[in-house]
């Protein structure tokens, strides 16, 4: 995993909503959200973006830093 730029938003309850991310000198915008969830490490969220990519994103509120990592995987169904 590398370390990325998300812009995301925070809601009323605190839980982080990626928007997009900035990554090898391109901003990818999110066109959805699928599976989330928390470990040890952090908070993950498998997103996809144009294309069909997906890619899973990685917040770990200890260092205040997202990582990302390009899925393997290609399109689902929301």
């Amino acid at each position: 995993m590398e370390p990325v730029q998300v812009d995301f938003h925070v809601d009323v309850d605190g839980q982080a909503t990626p928007k997009g991310f900035f990554w090898r000198g391109r901003m990818y915008p999110v066109d959805s959200i699928g599976r989330q969830w928390q470990d040890e490490r952090g908070q993950h969220y498998l997103v996809m973006v144009a294309g069909g990519k997906v890619f899973e994103l990685l917040f770990v509120c200890e260092e205040m830093q997202w990582y990302l990592r390009q899925s393997g995987r290609s399109r689902w169904t929301v």
